[in-house]
Parts: C-alpha cells; structure tokens; sequence
C-alpha cells in the first residue's frame, strides 16, 4: 500500500532526495519547505493528487499547524513524518551573536520538537488506530560536541532529549513509531555547499589549537577530495526505515565508524 509523506526541510538534500524517492515509488508527499518555487521542477513531474508543495518555516508554529491542516484536507491521513529542516554555521561560540545562536536553535530544536507534536497529535487523532511513522533527522553533533558549531550541536543534543523522551511517553495502543537518523557526513547541499563563515575570535587564534584546524575542515567541506556519503543511497535508507514493523529508536548512518553496522541495518 503506498503511504503518504509530510516532509519538512524538502528543498535539497536528505529532504529532496527522500521526496523524490517517495515519489518514484509511488507514494504520495507532502514537500514543505520556505521557497515553495525551488521545487517548480518536480512539481511539473507529478500530479496534485501526488505532491502538495507547501511553504513552511519551522521556526513558526502556526505554519506548522497548518501545513499539516491542509495535508489533511488533500491527503486525509499521514503515515510518515520525515522531521528534516535544519541549519547552521561556522563559528566558535564566543564569536557567535546571539541572533544567529537563537535562529539556530529556533530552527533545529524548536521547529523538530513543534513538528513531533503536531505529527504525534496527527498520527493519535486523524490516523487512529494505524498510527504512523515519525522520523527525525539528528546529526553526529547531537551525540559529541562539534567545535565551531556550538549552538548547532547544542540544538541538536536537545532534539536528541526531546524525541528520546517523547518514545517513551507515548502510549503504545497509538501505535506511533519513532526514529532518530544520525547521519555522518553525507554529500548534501549542507555539506557540500557554501558555508556560512563567522570571523574567527580574536582569542581562538593562537597556533595549534585544536578549534583552528576544525574550523579550517568545516571552511572547506567543498574540497572535492573530501570522502563523504553518497546522500542518495542515505535517503533510500530513510524510505525503508518506514516499512520496518519494529523500526530502531536510533539509526546512525556514517561511512567510517559505522559503515558495516550500517550496511546491513535494513
């Protein structure tokens, strides 16, 4: 049975990739993202009856209320929530202001946790008693820290909290299946593409510490000699994940540490 995916963050990357797979295999999706006009292309593909293309920013709660409001008027239910805006920067904390620190966390914490609650609320009262899938992309960063990325690990070690705590609350009857995607450094426009760069601190500058040549690594992640993971192979990955029946609370997706365990997850 093809599913329905609501899907936030959808204008490149995990999210983009993931939509078009979605697609392909007949599904049906709902593609959010700030700049509805990036994904003209692959509206001109499909049918309305298979892609609804909604401007959101998660960073506000009534918009996310009403994407999934007119998901539900199109689509009648969701069975998939693919939890996946995100941004960031290069900067260490002290040289961060603190408008940028805010837009991150707003972005990476409180846009995931507002879309978890409004899925959850979703999944309990639309799709009762199927249920659905809540998949939320973290990062390596919200599992160790990330130097000249504080407030964006900072984020992300809280969504961590957050979505773990929010497993164990649910009561099982819901049947609401939670996962956390931790991918490792994959080929995304995140990734591969233009930084933002803060000026370095004047007091982190000294020769030999560590925070310079991570800065220098983060500066440069478009240096085609970089080894990163094909995205689209991570993105398949997140469309099995959903037909799992016993799906994992964490999936963590890394070409180095974990690529056996990771192989052969699925």
């Amino acid at each position: 049975m093809s599913k329905v995916w609501f899907i936030t963050g959808a204008s490149s990357g995990f999210g983009r990739l993931t939509a078009e797979i979605c697609l392909k295999n007949g599904d049906a999706v709902v593609a959010t993202l700030r700049k509805p006009e990036v994904l003209d292309d692959l509206k001109a593909q499909y049918p309305a009856t298979r892609l609804l293309v909604l401007k959101l920013d998660v960073k506000n709660a009534q918009e996310i209320t009403d994407a999934f409001s007119r998901a539900k008027e199109v689509f009648g239910r969701l069975d998939v929530v693919l939890n996946n805006a995100g941004t960031g920067f290069v900067g260490e904390i002290e040289s961060t202001p603190d408008h940028m620190a805010r837009s991150v966390v707003e972005t990476d914490f409180w846009g995931a946790a507002n879309v978890s609650r409004e899925a959850v609320k979703f999944f309990r009262e639309v799709n009762k008693p199927v249920g659905g899938r809540l998949l939320t992309v973290g990062s390596f960063g919200g599992l160790t820290a990330l130097m000249c990325a504080g407030y964006y690990a900072a984020a992300k070690h809280a969504i961590e909290g957050f979505t773990e705590t929010l497993a164990q609350e649910l009561d099982p009857d819901w049947n609401i299946k939670v996962t956390l995607i931790e991918p490792g450094w994959f080929a995304t426009a995140a990734v591969t593409g233009k930084a933002t760069v803060l000026p370095a601190h004047p007091a982190y500058t000294k020769p030999g510490l560590p925070v310079i040549a991570v800065r220098s690594a983060l500066e440069n992640l478009n240096d085609p000699n970089n080894k990163f993971g094909d995205a689209e192979k991570a993105a398949h990955k997140f469309y099995e994940l959903a037909s799992l029946s016993d799906p994992p609370l964490r999936l963590i997706l890394d070409i180095e540490k974990y690529e056996a365990w990771s192989s052969d997850l699925l």
